[in-house]
């Protein structure tokens, strides 16, 4: 799955993964990281996501990273947000107030930025990737975290057979062999949501469900 894949679906305006609503789940689970406030929260495959705007007013510093120069601008046109634009080594950074919003490759990503992460909100970036890239995004990107970051993860698991990603199946056992035992791992909530996802229903998938983990960078 090349670059060009999801720059193409931004520029025909294929964008069902995105809602235009903050995701209920990260409302209701944040709580459960209990971090400290001013801390930087990163948001990697970030799209226009609303979720870093909630994310801001929580009081923290967001990092966003993200592919597409459409899906960036539309972030901030649609907010009404005026960035500061500067190109850096690893991507163009489009800062405004407490969120700097990076379009470039996830896997460029300046490794001291990442470093200075306490945490990462992670709801459309492990399931939109196929398995190798699932296995290399864990090692690059969450591998230059720091010790103690943690992570609310959401993932999807529906047959696999049924219908081709992205977004992608991500069960129980891919998230402990990704993550174990470099993090550790907790489930918060697990859910049905078959008939809350007509998209999924109209591509045939008879089962769908969510999860969502609290991880923590022990090693």
């Amino acid at each position: 799955m090349e670059a060009g894949f999801w720059l193409e679906r931004w520029k025909e305006g294929r964008t069902r993964f995105h809602r235009d609503e903050v995701m209920p789940l990260l409302r209701q689970h944040w709580p459960a990281l209990a971090l400290p406030a001013g801390c930087r929260v990163f948001v990697p495959l970030a799209g226009k996501s609303l979720d870093m705007l909630w994310l801001a007013e929580q009081g923290h510093a967001v990092l966003g990273a993200e592919l597409s120069p459409l899906a960036v601008a539309q972030f901030f046109d649609e907010n009404q947000l005026q960035p500061a634009i500067s190109d850096e080594a690893d991507g163009r950074h489009h800062r405004a107030g407490p969120i700097d919003l990076v379009c470039g490759d996830v896997f460029e990503l300046d490794a001291a930025a990442l470093a200075g992460c306490t945490a990462v909100y992670d709801r459309a970036a492990l399931i939109a990737l196929p398995a190798d890239m699932r296995r290399r995004y864990v090692s690059e990107v969450y591998g230059r975290l720091p010790l103690g970051c943690q992570a609310l993860l959401i993932t999807l698991e529906y047959p696999q057979a049924e219908k081709a990603g992205p977004p992608f199946r991500v069960d129980v056992a891919e998230v402990e062999a990704l993550f174990a035992p470099q993090w550790s791992i907790e489930e918060l909530d697990r859910r049905d949501i078959l008939a809350q996802e007509p998209a999924f229903q109209e591509d045939g998938v008879t089962a769908l469900s969510t999860a969502v983990y609290r991880l923590q960078r022990k090693a």
